[in-house]
């Protein structure tokens, strides 16, 4: 049967349908993925103990992932299906390896191990029969430090049982994930951060979802946190993060003091980094005030035909200083109206912020990493609209408030948007959806009896012939004449189109 999308409850993982081990019948072709550098003795290890993977063999391949060895890596001898891809030096590697070794795998399943990872022989079987089951799986196996100086390839090929029990009475340190999925019970609760759990050098995905994620970010060219980054892209998609504690990996080596301060250090400079790529408080902090490359919050405002252009642009202003720096405003254009584009970049052209998205291009499009996607119709609210909108959502994965003209002003989680399109449900088959209370959508603008939005001034707004002062002493050559000609004709033009409506709804028409 062919792997469907995971349509669970959050990120319970409980509710997925993935055969038990003990009756596991694989039939899907995999690819381990070993990324490698100048480390011939650990790896030897490592295959040694692929070989004994209970996974069908002729469903295996070994892709091995040269990041430039001063020493390249000759073919080691190894029963296993087993090719090498080479790759450039250029520093620090890691992502772009694993995005090499993906782009020359054959198998439907990618396993990712670390050169110096030794797994139990039920690895890969493990990681494997959840991707039998869910097409958008990311599965989080597990590992701990040990030393294994004193083994040799053939001892790992030969022992008797586990390797738990080949390495017994060696001190071992636990990867610090443990706490994380402790405090989440094992990634099943409402905890908005499970990609915190991953560890990149023993992780599962299909291939068509790891391409659909985009892959690694090959900007990282240091140690540590890329598998952060990259586990919370496939969560903000709508994947479903698996953890594997029966998907075990021992890794060679147990870092001194020395060794644990230059990673400690190495961290420190990676945390600054993923501060910009991962929109979550746990890494981003509460400060206000600052501007980062993927932002927390992306707030569409539909600029609709039967609304006037001030009307828009009043929005984007209201939002722009609503006391959220941490977001991006999207305008929805419709329809071919050259003039009404011409407007909106002429104001709001230079400031990153704001773009305007064309018809037919979602928020999900613009913004794909970031996780709250907020629409609301071409209004001025009153300041501190997103924080009474993330407020009035809390662990709910929607919230959303209608008004009497048909419009709505709605706040979700890019997962759960991500799954509903991916599975053909609505986002409230994934998690909880509230209403929104009134008290968060009150408006600058007046309401009319009927409660919708009318298209009042907003408080503080320039009076059109203010605006028309200030346009023509803007007025620079001839260039610029023919710019406030157009203007003034599309204002006219508006105007005369306002006073028809108005005249309709009196019934003078």
């Amino acid at each position: 049967m062919k792997p469907q999308p995971n349509s669970v409850w959050y990120n319970d993982w409980r509710m997925a349908d993935a055969a038990p081990l003990d009756s596991f019948a694989p039939s899907i072709p995999a690819s381990v993925i070993i990324p490698y550098y100048a480390a011939p003795r650990e790896l030897a290890l490592v295959l040694a103990a692929l070989e004994r993977q209970t996974y069908p063999r002729d469903l295996l391949e070994v892709i091995i992932v040269d990041d430039g060895s001063p020493a390249p890596l000759a073919a080691p001898q190894s029963p296993l299906n087993l090719r090498i891809v080479r790759q450039d030096d250029r520093g620090f590697g890691l992502a772009r390896a694993r995005n090499n070794g993906a782009r020359a795998a054959e198998g439907d399943i990618l396993l990712f191990l670390d050169c110096d990872v030794l797994v139990e022989d039920d690895w890969l079987a493990s990681h494997a029969r959840w991707h039998h089951a869910v097409s958008d799986a990311l599965t989080l196996g597990m590992y701990a430090d040990v030393r294994a100086d004193d083994l040799d390839a053939a001892e790992i090929r030969n022992r008797k049982g586990t390797l738990k029990d080949a390495l017994a009475g060696r001190p071992v340190d636990e990867r610090p994930n443990r706490a994380h999925l402790t405090r989440t019970d094992w990634l099943t609760t409402r905890a908005d951060d499970p990609f915190r759990a991953a560890l990149g050098g023993n992780m599962g995905i299909g291939k068509c979802f790891f391409r659909e994620s985009g892959g690694y970010d090959e900007t990282f060219t240091r140690w540590g946190m890329e598998e952060i980054e990259f586990a919370y892209r496939a969560y903000t998609l709508g994947g479903l993060l698996v953890p594997l504690p029966d998907a075990f990996g021992w890794h060679q080596g147990r870092m001194d003091g020395e060794a644990r301060d230059a990673r400690a250090r190495q961290l420190g400079i990676q945390r600054a980094k993923i501060a910009h790529l991962i929109p979550h408080r746990g890494l981003r902090g509460e400060g206000g005030g600052r501007i980062f490359a993927v932002p927390q919050y992306a707030v569409s405002i539909e600029d609709r035909e039967n609304r006037s252009v001030d009307e828009t642009l009043a929005a984007v202003i209201s939002i722009l200083a609503d006391g959220e720096s941490d977001m991006a405003v999207r305008i929805e254009t419709a329809g071919e109206d050259a003039e009404r584009g011409e407007w909106l970049d002429e104001s709001f052209g230079p400031d990153p912020r704001v773009r305007a998205s064309p018809a037919g291009r979602s928020a999900l499009d613009d913004f794909p990493a970031t996780p709250f996607h907020i629409k609301i119709p071409a209004a001025s609210f009153e300041k501190g609209l997103i924080g009474r909108l993330r407020a009035g959502l809390g662990d709910a994965v929607g919230a959303s408030a209608a008004f009497a003209d048909g419009g709505e002003i709605s706040i979700f989680r890019a997962w759960a948007l991500r799954r509903a399109l991916r599975t053909g449900k609505t986002p409230a088959d994934f998690g909880e959806v509230r209403a929104l209370p009134p008290s968060a959508v009150k408006t600058r603008a007046r309401r009319r009896a009927a409660g919708g939005l009318d298209g009042a001034e907003p408080a503080g707004y320039p009076s059109p012939l203010s605006r028309l002062r200030h346009r023509a002493r803007e007025i620079r050559g001839i260039g610029g004449a023919w710019l406030f000609a157009k203007w003034l004709a599309h204002v006219a033009r508006r105007e005369i189109r306002r006073r028809g409506d108005w005249r309709k709804r009196r019934g003078d028409g």
